[in-house]
């Protein structure tokens, strides 16, 4: 008797658990409420588009001449920083170690130069008009005995050989006079205009090198930039501009290279903010410039913030989403 009963209880049980079932899963989930509501347009027609802030200078992304070892870090993020200013410095040992020898180089080049323009020294000339003096004596008293040899050459009293010995000898003190002739106008000239030239050159190549260590010592310290607009539509500003400090990548001990884009320190003018807006290419035919724009930031759509228009890059290069970093340009 149970046993008869107990099979369709347990098959109606089982048909009303399947339809609950079914009824629970045919329900529709509420519509999920986003945590914070969407920006919407107070106007009728609109043209939107993602944008990023940013100062009114742009991001200026300070890079370095030159790679090396950073030494030193002059400013933080925050600070406020006038053209001119010193922002990191990279290790200058070794071109410290080459502005000394290259000084030295100028000195000994300038030293040469002036040894030329001197030419001759007091001091030189006496001896060798000592030596000409003495060539001259060396000459009289050749020139004697060659006469008195010569006299008795014709009474036969010597032979020719004798003779012949005694012009030789003649003829010898003849050319150390004029040699020493010679070496007494060749000093007295002075310096050749030539090696004169030759010497000054080297001077102003010795001065041009340490003019270049210099340039390049100085260009391991990166100075805040002057600041002038390279845009046709800006005033130029002051050149005592006044920069904030927006962003430092680097830290003393760190290694940085002349990568193209590497931005190391990244300064701003904060004094105006520009909003930069990327307007799809398949909405630049509706874009004007006379009608007003409204920016709402993100996560806050009840604050807005009227804009008005400054200028449009009319360069078209392909979409990409903006997420806010400081290399994003549109």
């Amino acid at each position: 008797m149970v046993t008869r009963w107990l099979l369709p209880l347990v098959s109606v049980g089982f048909l009303g658990f399947a339809l609950v079932q079914m009824s629970l899963a045919q329900q529709k989930d509420p519509p999920a409420v986003p945590p914070v509501e969407p920006a919407k347009s107070p106007y009728a027609t609109q043209l939107a588009g993602a944008g990023i802030v940013e100062p009114e200078s742009e991001n200026i992304s300070i890079g370095t001449h030159l790679p090396g070892i950073v030494d030193r870090v002059f400013v933080s993020v925050g600070m406020k920083v006038k053209t001119g200013e010193k922002l990191f410095q990279l290790d200058e040992r070794q071109l410290a170690a080459e502005e000394k020898s290259r000084a030295a180089n100028v000195t000994a080049a300038e030293a040469s130069e002036k040894k030329l323009t001197k030419l001759p020294r007091p001091e030189e000339l006496p001896p060798l008009d000592a030596k000409l003096a003495e060539a001259r004596a060396g000459l009289t008293e050749q020139q004697k005995l060659f006469d008195r040899y010569r006299k008795l050459a014709a009474s036969n009293a010597i032979s020719e050989d004798e003779i012949t010995r005694r012009e030789a000898a003649l003829e010898t003190a003849k050319a150390q006079v004029l040699k020493a002739e010679a070496d007494r106008t060749l000093l007295g000239a002075g310096a050749w205009e030539y090696d004169t030239a030759i010497a000054a050159a080297a001077t102003l190549t010795a001065r041009a090198q340490l003019e270049q260590t210099r340039t390049e010592r100085l260009r391991l310290t990166m100075l805040a930039p002057n600041g002038r607009a390279a845009k046709a539509d800006r005033v130029e500003r002051d050149p005592a501009t006044t920069f904030d400090v927006l962003q430092v990548n680097i830290r003393p001990g760190e290694f940085v290279g002349v990568t193209p884009g590497q931005a190391l320190i990244v300064l701003g003018n904060l004094g105006r903010l520009h909003v930069r807006v990327d307007i799809d290419e398949t909405d630049i035919a509706r874009f004007r410039t006379e009608f007003a724009g409204v920016a709402k930031p993100r996560g806050n759509p009840n604050q807005s913030f009227p804009l008005k228009f400054v200028r449009v890059e009319p360069f078209v290069i392909p979409k990409r989403s903006l997420t806010g970093g400081n290399q994003e340009r549109v």
